[in-house]
């Protein structure tokens, strides 16, 4: 119920899930400079190509992340 009231103030209309509310998570921890792969640790993924997904970041800087990585 939190999280829907929440969801209804700020959303304006949107349908809001946990599913977003983790997706946004990992995002903002992106957008903040975490490593992706603790953010993928944080996830439970496996694959860390599922993170680069699951981020919503653009291609470019996930390619630009992923190549350091590597």
């Amino acid at each position: 119920m939190i999280v829907r009231n929440a969801a209804e103030n700020v959303a304006a209309g949107k349908k809001i899930t946990p599913h977003t509310l983790q997706r946004s998570f990992a995002t903002h921890l992106l957008e903040a400079g975490t490593d992706l792969r603790h953010i993928q640790k944080l996830l439970g993924h496996t694959n860390l190509q599922t993170t680069q997904i699951y981020t919503q970041v653009a291609n470019k800087d996930i390619k630009k992340l992923a190549n350091l990585l590597e």
